[in-house]
């Protein structure tokens, strides 16, 4: 595919690789402005309509940010600290052991206590020894055997992540749903569902109004909802996640990793805030130190690791394997400039498989690019396009520029 997002993105429309796409980036100050959507969506109708900066995407995993500031907010408030003990909040977690095999037989499985107390910090910087079922067999093999998922079961983020840790909390990296009780933490200490305290903290104050947690129940949303569609019904994001819905469809609750829908041209404010540093929804301190390299030494050991890993790919979010890089409150933390591209100590992650954000304060430059892909899913196409998005807002930036100068 071509370099520029115009070309790449029409020649994947055009082969029906996606059905369309939004791309929202500016600089700190609003100066340089680019918001553009591509292609075509489909109502539940049938019915197709032209893409709009204001369709309302699934933001998956992109969901993680937002809650890293709803956790800090509640940092800056003194109900809680990043490196306290959470055991009187969250007891479940104090209580967790960490899972090392399974007994000859493979009956019984082999738990240790944890060495060290959870933290926020490990919370927001998956090193708290929570992971994903389906990325390590032993916690997949204890999650089948003792908590298995009934048909139509919908589950609590307690329960849903009820499973041992895998590794010592602090010692190592793993994606996983810490974010997820990040998010419970914070409704337990301030006494509102997180989707009520975004909206209050973050979304009021940036004059956003196009968010709702899953189920999205809102007319006016489901009106603009993107994944209510004749392949996706339920309205569950399926084609975001590569054409499965299965966490929306069994969680209970507001999920602080997954669970949130938001327009692209609101999200990209967000960035921005945090971008200039303007006070809106943390204070100036707090967003320097999201930029802050906050894994342990062992912790920064297992990202490097797995970085390196096949599984690489997708935890280095479009990045160089070979290129320094850390965890932020937020994201991958980028630790040395990229020539032409990220500036070092740029903050970025994603969101499903269609889905990516970046905040480079260095280059002053933001934005959020959402792939709107079709059935099959061509997980590759996906990818490639991301890419382009994530090289060519820098060119169209860089190009701006020079505009300015002359």
């Amino acid at each position: 595919m071509a370099d520029d997002m115009e070309t790449s993105f029409q020649a994947a429309i055009d082969a029906g690789k996606i059905n369309g796409a939004v791309i929202c980036a500016t600089d700190a100050e609003g100066h340089f402005v680019y918001d553009k959507a591509f292609g075509e969506r489909t109502l539940l109708s049938g019915e197709k309509l032209p893409q709009q900066l204001d369709d309302v995407l699934f933001l998956a995993s992109a969901t993680k940010l937002l809650t890293t500031v709803a956790a800090l907010q509640c940092v800056e408030d003194g109900l809680l600290t990043l490196t306290g003990n959470l055991s009187s909040i969250a007891p479940e977690l104090a209580a967790k052991q960490v899972i090392t095999g399974f007994s000859d037989d493979g009956e019984t499985p082999l738990l240790e206590p944890p060495r060290g107390a959870i933290t926020l910090e490990m919370l927001l910087t998956h090193s708290s020894g929570l992971v994903y079922h389906f990325l390590n067999p032993h916690v997949m093999k204890w999650n089948d055997k003792f908590a298995p998922l009934q048909d139509g079961e919908r589950r609590p983020v307690e329960k849903a992540f009820g499973f041992p840790l895998a590794f010592h909390p602090g010692e190592s990296w793993m994606y996983g749903p810490s974010l997820d009780w990040a998010g419970r933490i914070v409704e337990r200490v301030t006494g509102r569902t997180l989707g009520e305290h975004m909206q209050l903290r973050i979304f009021d104050p940036l004059g956003i109004n196009s968010a709702q947690f899953n189920p999205v129940t809102r007319e006016d949303l489901r009106a603009r909802l993107v994944d209510l569609n004749p392949d996706d019904p339920e309205a569950l994001g399926r084609i975001v996640l590569g054409g499965d819905g299965e966490p929306n469809k069994r969680s209970q609750g507001d999920f602080g990793g997954h669970g949130l829908f938001m327009a692209g041209e609101d999200y990209v404010k967000i960035l921005r805030s945090l971008l200039a540093n303007d006070g809106k929804v943390l204070k100036p301190a707090t967003v320097d130190d999201m930029f802050e390299h906050h894994l342990s030494p062992e912790a920064t050991a297992g990202h490097k690791a797995m970085l390196a890993s096949p599984m690489g790919v997708f935890f280095g979010v479009g990045t160089d394997p070979e290129r320094k890089a850390g965890h932020g409150l937020g994201g991958l933390l980028t630790l040395e400039d990229a020539d032409g591209w990220y500036g070092e100590r740029t903050l970025s992650w994603g969101g499903g498989m269609t889905l990516t954000w970046f905040i480079d304060r260095k280059n002053g430059l933001c934005g959020v690019g959402a792939v709107q892909a079709a059935q099959p899913f061509d997980g590759d196409v996906a990818a490639e396009l991301k890419q382009t998005f994530r090289h060519d807002i820098y060119r169209k930036h860089a190009a701006w520029k020079l505009q300015q100068q002359t």
